[in-house]
């Protein structure tokens, strides 16, 4: 079921993050899931549809205003403060929710990116209880559900929906807009701060190619067709790429975080911007630096796990790709030797090789995948 097709079924106004399901899935699984999406996130609103034509279920899961704010407390989502309270950007409290500006405001206070980031938090942090299960699906305690349920094909897919109205007019002011400047504060509003950050950076860099490309071009056109003058204008141009890279560089540093303190993102440490993983697993314990309920997984097992199995299982198979490798060139060259057979046999260690290739290349990436998930507890 293509992403498309689910958003034009409701309006974007009724739902803020979508989460399908194969068209294979029972209804236990579906009511299982609800009910621990119910019990477990009351702050959530779901409501369960089915389409007619694939017979596939989805669930369509939204939150009231009042639930949004408290959601926004409990990650430390940082808005814009009222000038009369010194203005700047702030980590939002419930407790002086009088400060932010537009508070007042139900449909302008959250951008749909806020909206659908506080209820993804929601969903990836809904924790088993000990000793739960889903038919063949034994949880761990205190496991995130909808990821594990993800990983096993029982959620085919969770995505945020796009707003319709947004969309358009982004496409007129940034998409079809020619010659003008991109309207990056909307662009940080609807996809995010990194999206935003990311094109500010490509159009800062888009411009400030203009100069190495109009130097080096009256460069070339003024250059004789001797070696000297051809060695002369090539260390011309070196040093000024050296000199153009160095201003480049000490620009963006001042225009990014002219962009980081706009956006409210200035003082905020990386690490409080990357929610935890939720796939992680480990043991519960007291944070010694927050005081607060953590998973903890010590790093002599994780130590232990990359010298006993990460290393041993990358040696092996680069081992083996050298063998398969050395085992072709040794088919190639007994296939030269024999100069009877036809033209076309020739080619049939570089087939092998290039299908042996195909073949590791979906092997290694699902091993490499595990060893990830496995070694980045």
């Amino acid at each position: 079921m293509s992403h498309k097709a689910w958003m034009k079924t409701v309006p974007t106004e009724n739902c803020d993050v979508l989460m399908t399901f194969p068209d294979s899935t029972d209804d236990h699984t579906l009511l299982w899931l609800l009910n621990h999406i119910r019990l477990g996130i009351p702050e959530l609103i779901v409501q369960v549809r089915h389409h007619k034509h694939t017979r596939a279920y989805a669930f369509f899961v939204t939150a009231t205003y009042e639930s949004l704010l408290r959601g926004a407390d409990e990650i430390g989502l940082r808005k814009p403060v009222k000038a009369e309270f010194g203005g700047g950007m702030r980590s939002f409290s419930c407790e002086e929710d009088y400060i932010y500006e537009n508070i007042e405001n139900e449909l302008y206070f959250f951008t749909s990116q806020e909206r659908q980031n506080i209820i993804r938090y929601w969903l990836e942090n809904l924790r088993a209880k000990q000793g739960e299960a889903l038919h063949n699906i034994h949880f761990l305690e205190g496991q995130p559900i909808i990821p594990e349920l993800a990983a096993r094909g029982v959620i085919q897919q969770v995505f945020p929906l796009h707003e319709q109205r947004i969309l358009k007019r982004l496409m007129k002011s940034w998409v079809q807009a020619v010659c003008e400047a991109q309207p990056l504060d909307e662009i940080c509003d609807y996809f995010g701060v990194k999206i935003a950050m990311y094109f500010a950076w490509l159009g800062f860099y888009t411009s400030a190619m203009v100069y190495p490309a109009v130097f080096g071009s009256i460069l070339y056109t003024f250059t004789e067709s001797d070696q000297t003058s051809q060695d002369v204008c090539c260390v011309v141009f070196a040093i000024f790429n050296v000199i153009w890279a160095t201003l480049f560089l000490e620009e963006w540093k001042r225009r990014g975080a002219e962009f980081a303190y706009k956006w409210g993102t200035l003082d905020t440490p990386a690490e409080s911007i990357e929610e935890p993983r939720p796939q992680f697993r480990g043991i519960k314990r007291i944070s010694p630096v927050t005081s607060a309920e953590e998973f903890y997984y010590p790093p002599w097992k994780r130590l232990l796990f990359q010298c006993l199995v990460s290393l041993p299982v990358c040696l092996s198979c680069l081992s083996f790709v050298f063998l398969i490798m050395l085992g072709c060139f040794q088919l190639q060259e007994f296939v030269l030797s024999i100069q009877e057979l036809p033209r076309v046999l020739r080619f049939v260690p570089k087939v092998v090789l290039a299908l042996v290739v195909a073949a590791c290349d979906e092997v290694y990436k699902k091993i490499a995948c595990w060893l990830n998930d496995m070694g980045a507890r």
